[in-house]
């Protein structure tokens, strides 16, 4: 079934891309709006802001639909995508997270610094709880060198395969393979050794940063960047022991889910281009 959608979907986008090579806006802007999402999720774990993910969106977007005319649909146009997602990423400068130059044992530090004795108990579910931990999956992320980062992100959150993942990063899969699993062993030890979700004899959990995180204002009341919904840390610790020990560390992962872009990509492209676009004819 999930392949059946997954076939359709990119029926629909190869049908969207030839036509809006022909000149269709309106294709255009349904082919920015099925991608701008994959993308702002990739650009989000890679430069760990929003504010930065955003404008890499932004850029990446203007980058397919300038060369949409060079693809030459022999490969999934997800595919392709992706692979200009990526060499955009590495073109640009660090981001703000990047900047900070984050290592497992700095980050490990700033976590057990601030853990507080008790939590408050009305966030055991709250919205705060959950743009905890999303943040700190995508600091966790930022430990991992831009190689790396992005095996783990392309192969194991995003679970793409193997063979997919190395045409995006222009590797032979040996490679990928390779960094794919150096980096799940650095998630994996930072997890077992610090995360509460995936470790009963960790130190860290979500409720327990909330006092601390509040006063430096690495998440604020009014307002969330990352949250989508409430959460809670016995809940979703629940979740992560549903699936065997081995894969208890990506679990923590696939169970933070960052919000969507607010951000109209596919209107704002429309502005930033100009796009005069008028359907050919028979389109």
């Amino acid at each position: 079934m999930q392949s059946e959608r997954s076939g359709e979907r990119g029926r629909a986008l190869d049908g969207d891309a030839r036509l809006a090579i022909r000149g269709n806006r309106a294709a255009l802007e349904r082919l920015i709006r099925a991608l701008q999402g994959d993308i702002y999720g990739l650009a989000l774990r890679m430069l760990g802001n929003r504010e930065d993910a955003e404008d890499a969106t932004q850029e990446i977007l203007i980058r397919i639909v300038t060369h949409l005319s060079q693809f030459d649909f022999r490969s999934k146009l997800t595919t392709w995508a992706y692979r200009v997602a990526v060499n955009c990423i590495l073109d640009v400068r660090k981001s703000a997270a990047e900047r900070l130059h984050l290592s497992f044992e700095g980050f490990a530090d700033a976590l057990t610094g601030g853990l507080g004795q008790q939590a408050p108990p009305e966030t055991e579910h709250s919205l705060l709880i959950e743009e905890i931990k999303v943040a700190c999956t995508l600091g966790m992320l930022q430990c991992l060198d831009r190689p790396h980062r992005l095996a783990y992100v392309l192969g194991d959150i995003l679970e793409m395969p193997g063979p997919e993942a190395s045409e995006v990063l222009g590797i032979n899969p040996a490679l990928f393979r390779k960094r794919l699993q150096h980096a799940r062993e650095a998630i994996l030890g930072f997890t077992r050794r610090y995360c509460g979700l995936a470790s009963d004899s960790a130190p860290c959990s979500c409720n327990r940063q909330m006092p601390a995180a509040l006063r430096a204002g690495r998440v604020r009341e009014a307002s969330c960047d990352f949250a989508a919904a409430p959460s809670s840390f016995q809940q979703t610790r629940a979740l992560v022991r549903q699936v065997e020990e081995a894969r208890w560390a990506l679990q923590v992962h696939r169970t933070s889910h960052p919000r969507p872009s607010p951000v109209d990509f596919a209107r704002r492209l429309a502005a930033t281009l100009d796009l005069r676009l008028d359907p050919a004819p028979g389109s």
